[in-house]
């Protein structure tokens, strides 16, 4: 009988597949289609101080092996995720979701990790540090090892939970970034974000996206996660959630061999909404195909 546990800064995971944040809602919704207590945790949208109304649309453009985003954060705000998101999923998930929070200030991912930290349903904070700074001519804080680290300390000083930072694959030297954060305190690393893309319409002779530019994820960018989760396991030896293109059971093992404690799996589940608990089932057969007895015994294997 082959053993999926993972266990990440001491959150016992049954197995470590996560729907990643913004491609599973807060969760609740996908409790129609099946028990979403199969699943390891979940990465809640992503959330910030105040309520955003998002991007204009269109927001969604169609891509080779995968697809562009440009959402733009839309999310009710920090206090109504607690107040109204967090009792509806609750009531059908049992176990430690993750919070996902983004920020323009760092006084933003501050107030809104002080609250969430506070949340008995809330077992780890995912801090992404994709979002443009407002303090800073908008360039990402993470693609800044001194930003990347200011907002990593600024967290840490008033939370109790781990802390992962999320960062962004559209730098040169992402080891550099994760550096940083660990040297600031980060509990661990969720990597990757999406990268930067564009569509244009023949017809119109215009960008698809309103935005212009978006995040461009699905099964093209894999390689890139597994490039990026090597070299940040190599770089801080920190634990890891990996994400960016997994579909199946055996790219959640490559991840893993990369690093990874944990995965997360993104837009598979906007094609399939049973995306995440197909790859959980199908999990001890491709273990026991690769002769694995122990999730746990493989993270860094390849190294």
């Amino acid at each position: 009988m082959v053993n999926t546990k993972v266990t990440l800064s001491g959150l016992e995971l049954d197995n470590p597949v996560i729907p990643a944040s913004g491609t599973f809602g807060f969760g609740y919704e996908f409790a129609e289609l099946y028990d979403i207590n199969v699943l390891g945790s979940i990465a809640l949208k992503g959330t910030t101080r105040e309520p955003r109304f998002g991007n204009p649309t269109p927001r969604i453009a169609e891509c080779t092996e995968g697809l562009i985003n440009s959402v733009g954060l839309q999310n009710p705000g920090v206090d109504k995720v607690i107040a109204e998101e967090l009792p509806k999923l609750k009531a059908v998930f049992h176990k430690p979701a993750v919070a996902n929070v983004s920020g323009f200030s760092v006084e933003d991912y501050v107030a809104a990790c002080e609250k969430l930290d506070k949340e008995d349903q809330i077992g780890l904070l995912e801090v992404n540090v994709s979002c443009p700074n407002v303090h800073n001519g908008g360039m990402s804080f993470g693609t800044d090892p001194k930003s990347a680290a200011e907002v990593t300390a600024a967290v840490k000083a008033v939370t109790t939970k781990p802390v992962y930072m999320k960062l962004s694959p559209n730098v040169t030297d992402i080891a550099d970034i994760a550096c940083a954060c660990k040297e600031a305190g980060a509990d661990g690393i969720s990597l990757i974000n999406t990268l930067m893309g564009m569509r244009i319409s023949l017809k119109t002779r215009q960008p698809v996206i309103a935005n212009k530019m978006g995040g461009f994820s699905g099964p093209a960018i894999f390689p890139v996660a597994v490039r990026m989760v090597w070299q940040v396991y190599e770089a801080t030896g920190l634990p890891i959630i990996g994400m960016g293109g997994v579909q199946s059971a055996e790219d959640v093992l490559e991840l893993m061999l990369a690093g990874a404690t944990a995965v997360e799996v993104g837009a598979a589940n906007l094609v399939d909404p049973l995306a995440c608990k197909t790859i959980i089932d199908d999990l001890p057969r491709v273990m026991e195909q690769y002769g694995v007895e122990r999730l746990s015994d493989i993270i860094g294997g390849a190294h």
